[in-house]
């Protein structure tokens, strides 16, 4: 198992650079109706992936209220970035962004930053909005996109808690600077964006 988490980062890496139609859920539009769609589009792309497996690493490693209250931040202020885009509220560098929060957050976990919980909540709030406003933007104004968003932000909740799980078990081995690698590697993927 150490071996594993030890190459983890790496294999990560390797990912992104052989698939690069990876590093971008945001490259066409596709199909945006359904729940389903909604649901399997934030594991699309690896910018999502990494930000939102990173909202819950950088959430446990902080541990105490921020275990939950900074994931219910991110979906919930991700639900109202949605909820502009689908107006057609312009909000600018929507898809700097996101690449930004892949960066920031990795960079945060790979340092063990402890920030007060208010700056937390705020900086993953922030990234929020822009995470949601992509899709906002991307939804039709019909139910099937409201089924979208809700696919979206359930898929995004389930993300978030695998970050936790993997931060909790890999704390309870007793190698918590597995975590700050994990940080690490999403730090690098958010290079690799802002290259792509």
């Amino acid at each position: 198992m150490n071996s594993f988490l030890r190459r983890s980062p790496l294999l990560l890496t390797l990912l992104a650079v052989l698939f690069p139609s990876l590093a971008h859920a945001h490259v066409g539009v596709g199909h945006t109706s359904g729940l389903l769609h909604g649901f399997s589009h934030p594991v699309s792309g690896l910018d999502h992936i990494c930000a939102m497996v990173a909202v819950g690493l950088w959430a446990a490693q902080r541990g105490g209220r921020a275990v939950w209250l900074v994931p219910l931040t991110f979906v919930s202020v991700m639900a109202v970035g949605g909820f502009l885009g689908m107006a057609g509220v312009t909000v600018p560098f929507v898809e700097e962004g996101i690449v930004v929060s892949v960066l920031v957050l990795g960079v945060l976990i790979a340092a063990a930053a402890r920030l007060p919980l208010v700056a937390s909540v705020i900086i993953v709030g922030l990234f929020a909005i822009f995470h949601g406003h992509a899709h906002g933007a991307e939804m039709p104004q019909t139910a099937s996109g409201f089924a979208y968003g809700a696919g979206f932000m359930l898929a995004t909740a389930l993300l978030h808690a695998v970050g936790i799980f993997i931060a909790l078990f890999i704390s309870r081995m007793g190698q918590v600077r597995f975590v700050r690698f994990a940080g690490g590697a999403i730090a690098l993927c958010g290079v690799y964006l802002c290259l792509a």
